[in-house]
Parts: structure tokens; sequence; C-alpha cells
């Protein structure tokens, strides 16, 4: 039996994939959850052989979440769902460890096969994403940055990224520059832009 998790923040998606995988011989969908931050607990409590996660979760995104769940429960695979097939993230992805990524527009049937697929090991990778993915530059940002671009693209303040990462508000500000020279940026709203669209952040 493959114990299936299901992490999306719309409990419509969540309660439509849990209906379909239940009809599937030899599946059952031990856990749903909303949030990112939901997914290890959760997992822990249920033991999944897979767990399907939504990229775009609140309280910690899916990439973030995956790689918790991975050292937490190295013996669930991980398929992320993502509505953004963009190459980069396929790079995050697989460097956070997971088995699959898929975009939203899959058939019932390719989810399935990925879900069964996952469960043996094997790696399920939209090719054309593959293949863009390795034209894709190395991301230059290191968690550091990664983690304060995160929350500056989500509106918040130097001092805000600096209470919640704990940090200075003086370090959060030169890690700021920084990261706009990194990436070429003009400014912090157009390093956001760059980072999101390859999938660094």
């Amino acid at each position: 039996m493959i114990r299936v998790l299901i992490a999306d923040g719309l409990r419509l998606t969540r309660e439509a994939l849990s209906v379909v995988l239940a009809t599937e011989p030899g599946m059952q969908v031990v856990a749903q959850v909303a949030r990112g931050d939901e997914i290890v607990p959760s997992a822990l409590r249920t033991r999944p052989n897979v767990a399907l996660l939504d990229t775009h979760l609140s309280g910690l995104d899916g990439i973030s979440a995956a790689s918790r769940l991975k050292t937490a429960l190295p013996t669930c695979r991980v398929v992320l769902v993502t509505a953004l097939e963009h190459p980069g993230a396929l790079r995050t992805a697989l460097a956070a460890g997971v088995e699959g990524f898929v975009g939203k527009g899959v058939s019932v049937k390719e989810l399935t096969d990925t879900v069964r697929k996952a469960a043996r090991g094997e790696s399920v990778l939209d090719p054309r994403l593959v293949t863009d993915a390795l034209r894709t530059p190395d991301n230059p940002l290191n968690e550091r940055d990664i983690g304060i671009l995160r929350l500056a693209s989500k509106g918040h303040t130097p001092q805000e990224i600096a209470e919640t990462l704990h940090l200075s508000p003086g370090t959060v500000r030169n890690n700021l520059a920084a990261i706009k020279h990194k990436i070429g940026a003009r400014n912090r709203i157009e390093a956001i832009r760059t980072a999101s669209a390859r999938g660094w952040i």
C-alpha cells in the first residue's frame, strides 16, 4: 500500500487529489495539510511513502519543506506539484532531494503514475524542464541571501526581516545590497523578479 501525504494551500485541490488517489488500487491518502510548516509533523505522525507538495505554501514553501522532510523522514519520497514550471525551481528542487517534479497541468494518469514511480524510488521529471534547467545559470545566492530575498518579496521591510531572521537591520541592508550586485540588478524589485523567474527563491 502506498501511503500518500498531500500538501496544498487550496482545500478544493487537496480534497480533489485525495478523491482521485483514493480510487487508485494500492493507494491510501494518510494526511492532508494546508501549510508548509505542517508537513514534517504530519509526516512523522502518519509515515507516508510519498508526499505530494505544492511549491507555493504558506508557513514554509514547498521546496524548503521538501528538504526538511527528506531530513526528518528519509524513506518518504517527495513529488513537487507546481503551476509555475520554471527551470530554476527544478534545479532547487533537485538540490533538495525530491524524486519528482510535475506541473499542475498533468493528467490524472500521469499523476498516479508519478506517485507509483516515486514510491519505487524512481525520479519523475519533466524532460523539457530538465533541458531548460541545464541552461539556467547557477544560483549565486547563499542560504541567508535566499531567506532575506524571500521575505523581501513578501513585502517585509529590512527591520521586519532583521527581526524574523534574528539579524541586525544593518546586516540585512548590507545583504540586500550584496544580493543586487550578485544578481546584477539595479534595485530590490528587479532582484526579486530575476531571482523568482530563475527559481532561486
